[in-house]
């Protein structure tokens, strides 16, 4: 007796397609979210528009635009890989999503593959769209293709281990309130939008280690002075990146 076409095949689907599959998911839920739209793509936007415009803050020689736009750029990383990524993993997390994902023939490891690869292209449509207003508002990027790349991934690694870190470990009430604290002092103190030199000298050392300080001064290193690779900066990143990534794989809580 011939088998039918039709019968069933027990078992999971190959790793890759459940991966391809997971990350199509998340990029969909996390571009339907309202609250991490406003994140993601609106704040970063209005905050490249408003500033470029209006001469608020003094950010030295030359057109705001190119000042302001390689921080904006670091801002939405941190706003997508860190902010975003940890609200919502936290509270998948507390109403138990998580743990029923753990339970799935996807791998716990191959879930959060397809979290970071959600995050990727979220920051793929961000780069994309950013640059389209910065151009609009004069920008004139210079540099090393190359060195960008390479800073904003390590960017997205650094941030996306801390936020899967705080997601995994605090309440999902307390990561909420501490993602968007974080965001907002960062965004002040990070070299975003207030050049680090208008900071004291002893206050300059600290902030010039965050990530979003490294991420923004070595992001305008390259497109705005055209310089070359920057070391100093892809270290702060490495290393973040290495802390975060460890940690959250040895802290974070599935339920």
């Amino acid at each position: 007796m011939s088998t039918a076409p039709y019968t069933p095949m027990p078992g999971a689907a190959p790793l890759g397609r459940m991966i391809a599959a997971q990350t199509a998911l998340e990029t969909k839920m996390l571009l339907r979210n309202g609250e991490q739209l406003l994140l993601t793509v609106i704040i970063p936007a209005l905050l490249l528009v408003l500033f470029s415009a209006v001469d608020i803050i003094d950010t030295g020689r030359g057109k705001s635009v190119d000042f302001l736009a390689p921080g904006v750029l670091a801002l939405a990383v941190m706003s997508t890989a860190f902010t975003g990524q940890a609200i919502a993993t936290g509270f998948e997390r507390r109403y138990g999503v998580l743990k029923r994902l753990a339970t799935s023939p996807l791998p716990r490891w191959a879930l959060m593959t397809a979290k970071t690869l959600s995050v990727l292209v979220t920051e793929v449509l961000q780069v994309l769209l950013l640059t389209v207003i910065a151009l609009g508002l004069g920008w004139s990027p210079q540099g090393d293709p190359l060195s960008v790349l390479l800073l904003l991934l390590l960017g997205t690694a650094a941030f996306s281990g801390l936020g899967l870190l705080m997601a995994g470990t605090l309440r999902a009430e307390a990561t909420l309130a501490a993602a968007n604290l974080v965001f907002l002092l960062l965004l002040v103190g990070g070299g975003v939008i207030v050049p680090l030199d208008k900071f004291p000298d002893g206050v300059q050392s600290v902030l010039g280690l965050l990530p979003i300080s490294a991420l923004s001064d070595g992001l305008r290193d390259v497109l705005q002075h055209g310089a070359s690779m920057p070391w100093g900066n892809l270290g702060v990143l490495a290393g973040w990146a290495v802390l975060g990534l460890g940690a959250a794989a040895k802290f974070f809580r599935w339920e």
